[in-house]
């Protein structure tokens, strides 16, 4: 399994932001509330810092080891080379405790990014002994992305990302702005904030973006946070709901409203976590407060 080398206009926006959202779930179902708050605090970049005078392989091998450490992967042992290659690095999924991960030969030149792309291979690692996957490479990449991401070394891929009138390069599946979601999701969690550690300007950019998108989350009905514009729609479809026994599902918009007991019941409302995307499921009866089961937020709702 690999990480892409961005070569080649570079890609932005959300494409992938559906698949982003369904790995930030599957992470948390996999390990739950309380491995994930292990994570709380990131990777440090002198941990990871590579000078141009370090020895190439003796520096390679120490960051790989410090991401080791950071994904508590005590018994596994990374052995890095170098080659000619399309891709920026690719990892053999063996059964350990020796992985091998070999890295393109054009980070003999540019180090600075080494400890981004070993962060994603030493990811793959980390969700093979989870038994954790998606089908599909794509998907399967995405997770990796996200995970990294999520899990506190993902600031590192994402500071790999410049870009001018010249030239550009980005490593990851991810768009700049989904690893700035990301990243900012992670932000929200733990009240981490990794803005002083970019040197890429454009990544400070795409992390911002990433926030807004991230906020964004957490102003949907029927969150109390919820803007006018969003309450007054959700008002609406509420109306619409309760006028007819099998209401169909409100186009466009996060929520959707069921009865309780087979069409008798009282109706309820269903909308993802703003944290962990697990879509939570309560009465409609005004102000409540809900808990998310899997992440365990405490959310002010008005139903």
């Amino acid at each position: 399994m690999g990480v892409t080398n961005g070569g080649g206009p570079v890609q932005h926006g959300y494409p992938h932001l559906d698949m982003v959202r369904a790995a930030i779930t599957a992470l948390y179902k996999r390990l739950s509330y309380d491995t994930i708050q292990t994570f709380a605090t990131s990777v440090p970049p002198a941990d990871v810092a590579f000078c141009d005078t370090d020895d190439l392989h003796l520096g390679a091998q120490r960051v790989a080891h410090e991401l080791v450490r950071h994904y508590r992967l005590p018994d596994a042992r990374m052995i890095i080379s170098f080659r000619e290659m399309q891709q920026a690095a690719n990892v053999e999924l063996a059964a350990g405790p020796e992985y091998f991960i070999e890295l393109n030969d054009r980070f003999r030149t540019h180090r600075r990014d080494i400890g981004a792309a070993l962060a994603h291979e030493v990811m793959h690692v980390y969700l093979h002994r989870l038994d954790l996957s998606f089908p599909g490479t794509r998907d399967n990449e995405i997770l990796t992305d996200t995970a990294t991401t999520y899990l506190g070394a993902g600031w590192l891929l994402l500071d790999a990302y410049r870009e001018d009138a010249a030239s550009s390069q980005k490593l990851g599946y991810l768009t700049p702005e989904e690893f700035g979601y990301v990243l900012a999701k992670r932000s929200l969690v733990f009240g981490e904030d990794p803005a002083t550690w970019f040197t890429s300007p454009q990544a400070y950019t795409a992390y911002t973006k990433g926030m807004i998108r991230a906020r964004h989350d957490e102003q949907q009905p029927p969150l109390t946070a919820a803007g006018w514009a969003g309450r007054r729609r959700y008002a609406k479809d509420r109306r619409h709901a309760q006028d007819h026994p099998v209401p169909s599902p409100p186009a466009g918009v996060p929520y959707a409203f069921t009865p309780d007991g087979h069409g008798r019941g009282p109706l309820r409302v269903s909308f993802p976590c703003p944290t962990c995307h697990q879509r939570i499921r309560v009465p409609v009866r005004g102000r409540v407060r809900a808990r998310c089961g899997l992440c365990r937020t405490v959310l002010e709702c008005d139903t």
